[in-house]
């Protein structure tokens, strides 16, 4: 398969000046070769990018499909400053931002998609590598669905814009994303990883978010249970609602 035109690695050399940019024509995931390249010290703002890909994966590795030529598929690297605790902040910042390009009428589905006129138009997944002093790197993987040539200039807005919002006091974001978020008032049931007839289930109504970006869901006895992105396997409506 061929590299597209819109994406070719002296076009993103102009449009992301000063990033570390790896473009491939096709792969198996964008998530893996950013893995591997932030283990292997990739800086700051480093971003993987592909044409096509086979496998391309989200939050809990919930398949997605990258269109070529109608979408958008990247990995960025980032290292926080970020406790263990925060780690789900980075799901937070990431979809605030995704929202920030996608436009005004955009709404948010806690904790990784971002929603326009009725359908989802962008998603999130993010890997945390945890050290000693906290966050030590982490990959932010992104697809936008309706992403039509030329693409190089949108890439480069979202990543400015995940970079903005990740260097925003939480306050600000938060009050934000609650403005937006749609999952908010639902009632819920959040099925936690690992998942399986034996597996947690917490249900409710959503209440409020958190600055580690845990989902507040109180339970029908009134617990008020914090819910991690990190830990979620499905969000479901409750049978019988």
């Amino acid at each position: 398969m061929e590299l597209a035109p819109d994406l070719a690695a002296d076009v993103l050399a102009a449009a992301l000046a000063g990033r570390a940019v790896r473009v491939y024509p096709a792969m198996l995931s964008t998530e893996a070769d950013a893995l591997a390249w932030a283990r292997a010290g990739a800086p700051s703002g480093a971003v993987v990018v592909a044409h096509y890909q086979a496998s391309a994966r989200g939050r809990a590795g919930l398949e997605w499909k990258v269109e070529p030529g109608q979408g958008l598929g990247f990995s960025l690297v980032l290292r926080p400053s970020l406790s263990a605790e925060r780690e789900g902040w980075l799901y937070t910042a990431a979809v605030s931002g995704l929202a920030d390009v996608v436009g005004p009428a955009a709404t948010i589905g806690w904790p990784d998609e971002v929603w326009q006129a009725g359908a989802r138009a962008a998603a999130v997944g993010v890997h945390a590598e945890l050290g000693p002093q906290g966050v030590a790197w982490a990959t932010v993987t992104v697809l936008v669905q309706d992403a039509v040539p030329p693409r190089a200039a949108l890439l480069a807005r979202v990543l400015a814009a995940i970079e903005k919002r990740m260097q925003t006091p939480s306050r600000e974001v938060l009050d934000g994303y609650r403005a937006r978020c749609t999952t908010l008032g639902q009632r819920l049931a959040a099925r936690l990883i690992p998942m399986g007839p034996s597996g947690v289930v917490v249900t409710g109504t959503a209440a409020d978010l958190r600055d580690d970006g845990s989902l507040v869901i109180v339970t029908d006895e009134g617990r008020r249970v914090a819910v991690p992105p990190q830990h979620l396997g499905v969000l479901d409506t409750p049978s019988g609602v």
